[in-house]
């Protein structure tokens, strides 16, 4: 299969199209509008974020959704770059304020208008408490890994496209949370996400019956046998969603780090500043007992 062929859209889907373009558009458009005020911003993170949209579009918009439809260690590897790897590189780029700043001006206040109302606030608030956001990442997995569940949606188109943007969008909110420079507890948040991804990956790759018997329907593209299939998807779910959650806590680990470290070293100038202020005031004190005397 050509290369070209392969990049083009196996069930075209305008709405993925519109949205990561956008996406991009509007990134590529705050750098240049924020460069153009004196704030540059880095080569990593511009790289993180456009790697992590182009890693967002290829399962969803090429050949290899068709993969995936008939692979279960494919869909697997779909998964992991839309709920895990893709929505982590995106969210380490911290995209917020340059995808504000690169709106068109006409937008600024209906949009504000929108993210202040309590309706979306709430929503907002609701999505980001640390205990709902690990039940709905974590409970997105073991939802569409349920045999039945996974069975309906492997053979429903809608409900097929309704799983795969449920893992992208809670991806993206839920290492965004994890992620933002502000946080500091949310490390250990994603420590606790490795526990039940380790136990339903270390299940689907010792388990010596066959869950899936979906991908027997469909037809699987390669001469591999079930079993085979469905242990390389359970190592998938095992190891690389874990190393996620690993790499996610060191981030956080090395910002409280840098953070205490910078308190630090403001606390020690501060008192460096303060010392000859001091020093110079002490002879002045003295003065009018000396004159008494």
């Amino acid at each position: 299969m050509m290369p070209l062929t392969w990049l083009l859209p196996w069930d075209f889907s305008p709405t993925v199209l519109v949205c990561c373009g956008s996406l991009v558009l509007l990134f590529n458009r705050g750098v240049r509008l924020l460069a153009a005020r004196g704030t540059a911003t880095s080569r990593w993170r511009q790289f993180s974020f456009y790697l992590g949209m182009v890693l967002i579009y290829i399962p969803l918009q090429t050949r290899y959704d068709y993969y995936a439809q008939h692979m279960f260690w494919m869909h697997r590897l779909q998964h992991f770059l839309l709920h895990d790897f893709a929505s982590f590189l995106v969210a380490l780029a911290v995209p917020w304020p340059l995808l504000g700043a690169g709106l068109p001006a006409g937008l600024h206040a209906p949009l504000r208008r929108l993210w202040e109302s309590r309706a979306v606030r709430s929503l907002y608030a609701v999505a980001t408490q640390p205990l709902i956001a690990f039940v709905l990442f974590v409970g997105l997995i073991y939802l569409w890994l349920w045999p039945s569940v996974h069975f309906r949606a492997m053979l429903s188109l809608q409900e097929y496209k309704a799983m795969n943007w449920s893992v992208a969008v809670d991806g993206l909110l839920f290492w965004s949370l994890i992620l933002d420079p502000r946080s500091r507890e949310e490390g250990a948040l994603a420590l606790l996400t490795m526990v039940p991804e380790t136990i339903i990956g270390a299940y689907l790759s010792l388990h010596t019956g066959i869950v899936y018997t979906v991908y027997a329907v469909c037809g699987r593209l390669w001469p591999i046998d079930a079993i085979t299939d469905q242990q390389l998807g359970g190592l998938i779910v095992w190891i690389p969603a874990s190393m996620m959650c690993s790499a996610a806590a060191l981030i956080v680990l090395r910002r409280w780090m840098y953070h205490d470290d910078r308190v630090r070293r403001l606390a020690a100038r501060a008192a460096a500043v303060a010392r000859p202020a001091a020093a110079a005031a002490a002879p002045a004190l003295e003065l009018p007992a000396l004159a008494a005397e």
